[in-house]
């Protein structure tokens, strides 16, 4: 793909209306390279000649308050958020990278998709529909987690009258209150540290939370505290599969901890949801891969006795309440057209058994628990 710029005549906001029209995620800016799009995931440099600093300065003024401009450069740091007419809302990370000025913008989206838009599977509508408890999903960066969550927070705020709060770093997606009311607050804009926008959270009386990552203890206590008390909490965490989500959820604890942390999970988990993006057969877009593991009376049985090595297995015999392995969600994907046979089984972290699913062979030792 190539796109052609004039970053000479050009300010800030023709670079975000650019954005906007490729529908890319991300721009970076970096002096002595052209400005670069994430556009479906790949980057994408434009056909432009190389950022120079005065020009880069000009883009910070434009930008930029006064107080915003002088606070950079006694920091090297910054966050910001800026709107484009009729397209959304940028953020927007200044910061200092071998003495030199960088820049990168993601585009905050208005329009969310919905399940059906992004092949998703109807259990996650049954999964936001919960009352209480406390939802895991998962997956390496770029998984498009963020998206799915969307979907799901949208769908809420269709179907329900409550509030939703979501901590977010950054924001990457704007609702508009429906039937839900729904506030929004991003670390580095409208909280300094999650940390703080979790101990006033429970304030700001919310029915369902939106934790945008968990990345320590301090956080999934308070997910599993929240699921306690009667609140429906969605939270993000970097895993590949199931069982290395609750693996990855115990080792953020002591040892003479994770007891107590086990019982929480027995108690309040609802669901785990892992995700895959995958390129489509067209390669004009990408689809998700999901693992999606429900808090049954089998899995709660394999959490208390320690037996977390067994999760695979209750997933696969958990078919009929909507649970699913990757293998199943790559099979589905390869017979709807939407991924080609090479992409699934080189994805799969069991090709062997995949090759056999798709040829309607399944393992009946996979279903085995006790």
């Amino acid at each position: 793909m190539s796109i052609s710029f004039n970053i000479q005549n050009a300010k800030f906001s023709d670079l975000l209306l650019l954005m906007a029209d490729h529908e890319a995620s991300d721009l970076h800016l970096q002096i002595h390279s052209p400005p670069i799009l994430r556009i479906l995931g790949s980057l994408i440099r434009l056909d432009s000649p190389p950022l120079d600093n005065d020009k880069m300065e000009m883009f910070l003024k434009e930008i930029l308050t006064d107080d915003e401009y002088h606070h950079f450069h006694n920091t090297g740091d910054l966050d910001v958020a800026v709107g484009v007419p009729g397209k959304g809302r940028v953020r927007i990370n200044v910061f200092r990278q071998r003495g030199n000025t960088s820049l990168a913008a993601r585009l905050v989206k208005s329009n969310i998709p919905t399940f059906e838009e992004l092949n998703l599977p109807e259990i996650l509508g049954n999964i936001a529909d919960y009352n209480s408890g406390f939802v895991i999903v998962a997956g390496p960066t770029g998984s498009g987690k963020s998206t799915s969550l969307a979907a799901m927070i949208e769908h809420v705020n269709s179907m329900r009258d409550c509030h939703i709060l979501t901590i977010e770093d950054p924001i990457e997606y704007l609702y508009a209150n429906k039937k839900a009311y729904i506030s929004q607050r991003e670390v580095g804009i409208d909280v300094s540290t999650f940390a703080r926008a979790l101990k006033y959270a429970m304030r700001e009386d919310p029915d369902i939370m939106l934790i945008g990552e968990m990345r320590d203890s301090e956080t999934i206590e308070f997910g599993l505290a929240a699921a306690e008390t009667g609140h429906l909490v969605f939270g993000t965490l970097h895993s590949s599969n199931a069982s290395q989500t609750f693996g990855r959820v115990l080792d953020f604890f002591k040892a003479d901890e994770q007891d107590m942390i086990r019982q929480g999970l027995y108690f309040n988990l609802r669901a785990i949801i892992c995700q895959k993006l995958l390129p489509t057969v067209d390669g004009k877009g990408r689809v998700p891969a999901l693992e999606i593991l429900i808090n049954n009376s089998t899995v709660r049985e394999l959490i208390q006795k320690k037996q977390d090595i067994k999760l695979p297995n209750a997933i696969m015999a958990g078919v009929n309440i909507g649970m699913q392995d990757f293998n199943s969600s790559l099979a589905s994907l390869y017979h709807k057209g939407l991924i080609t046979k090479d992409m699934a089984l080189h994805v799969s972290s069991k090709p062997e058994a995949l090759e056999m699913k798709l040829k309607g062979i399944s393992l009946d030792d996979e279903r085995a628990i006790f």
